[in-house]
């Protein structure tokens, strides 16, 4: 399973076991996805690590001093991205 972190900015948009549904948006050398619509923001992921599920499961929402953080499951290999 692979996990991907989103950032919400209000409280309550999503819940846990929720069916999210993404869309990639493009950047000049990145891509970022979307829980739609329009409810929570991914960090920009180089193209070598492109998401290719469109659909996942919310499996965790972390409030801290910076907002609110989604972790969503999607059905895809796990990447690392620290290489």
């Amino acid at each position: 399973m692979r996990r991907m972190e989103f950032k919400m900015e209000r409280q309550g948009l999503l819940t846990v076991g929720q069916q999210v549904t993404v869309t990639e948006g493009l950047l000049p050398s990145n891509y970022y996805y979307t829980i739609d619509p329009s409810l929570a923001m991914s960090a920009n992921i180089p193209f070598r690590y492109r998401l290719k599920s469109r659909e996942g499961v919310v499996e965790d929402i972390v409030e801290n001093a910076r907002g609110f953080y989604v972790t969503v499951c999607f059905d895809e290999p796990e990447v690392d991205m620290s290489k």
